[in-house]
């Protein structure tokens, strides 16, 4: 009983340390329906925590969104990654069409694929829905799909 268990401790491992990757931290831009300054910090061979600071929204609705997402990280071949989590959204609204503004907290997920170059460049493509908490009722943050550039280091 003893040798299966070590045996399988030993395959567990080697299957882990196999599909364990070098994530780098980056710092770039995610574009989409606003712009957002992007950071990610690596707290695992394969999660991370991403952080944006960015515009929302264009024309007569526009604020700012702080999110925090979490993100687990997994390899599909080679520099190409998906990666999935949770996170809080903290911003803020001006409504020109009947002059309100506000501040919201919300939460998000997000989704996405990843390409990290050869070089120190790294694009992706990724999809974060969004809800408000307080105040509800309304979506928050950025709708639809935004492309990520950033330099890896």
């Amino acid at each position: 009983m003893k040798k299966l268990f070590l045996t399988m401790l030993l395959v567990a491992s080697m299957i882990a340390t196999s599909q364990a990757q070098d994530i780098s931290k980056a710092i770039g831009a995610r574009l989409g329906w606003g712009a957002e300054f992007s950071y990610q910090h690596p707290l695992s061979s394969n999660n991370r925590m991403e952080f944006d600071l960015g515009l929302d929204g264009w024309g007569n609705h526009q604020g700012f969104l702080l999110s925090g997402i979490y993100h687990w990280v997994f390899n599909i071949d080679g520099g190409l990654n998906w990666y999935i989590g949770p996170g809080l959204q903290l911003g803020s609204a001006w409504n020109a069409d009947d002059d309100k503004y506000g501040l919201g907290l919300g939460v998000a997920g997000q989704v996405g694929l990843e390409y990290d170059f050869d070089i120190p460049l790294q694009l992706s493509m990724d999809w974060r829905p969004s809800w408000l908490l307080v105040p509800t009722g309304r979506s928050f943050g950025y709708e639809g799909v935004s492309l990520g550039i950033r330099y890896r280091f």
